[in-house]
């Protein structure tokens, strides 16, 4: 079963601050045992949505609107992801559950979301 633990943006993450040493050495600890274990996919960082854009399709058959980042207005951005292949969704929650704080700064948020097989 696939799982994608989406790591939600913060106003630090949006600023383009990278980890401190602290936290980057767990994130690398909890990736390594992600890898060992066999679950890990992929695991990707997100530049802010300032290096993004935005298409927005306002009309049905129509030409999309292009909007360049950043986004504002968005309360829900997405500042990276990891990918894990697991046996069902308790394995995927205890997986989810071990992550760092991955803003480090009280401000982390995680989703987990099963993907489409």
């Amino acid at each position: 079963m696939l799982f994608m633990l989406i790591v939600k943006a913060s106003a630090n993450s949006e600023t383009g601050n990278l980890p401190n040493p602290e936290l980057e050495a767990a994130m690398t600890k909890y990736n390594e045992e992600l890898v060992k274990a066999g679950v890990r996919i992929m695991a990707k960082g997100l530049h802010p949505s300032t290096n993004g854009l935005r298409l927005s399709f306002p009309e049905p058959g129509g030409r999309p609107v292009v909007t360049d980042g950043p986004f504002t207005e968005s309360k829900e951005l997405i500042a990276g992801f990891i990918l894990i292949d697991v046996n069902s969704r308790e394995e995927a929650i205890g997986w989810a559950m071990r992550m760092p704080d991955p803003q480090g700064h009280g401000e982390g948020q995680i989703e987990l979301r099963q993907v489409f097989e």
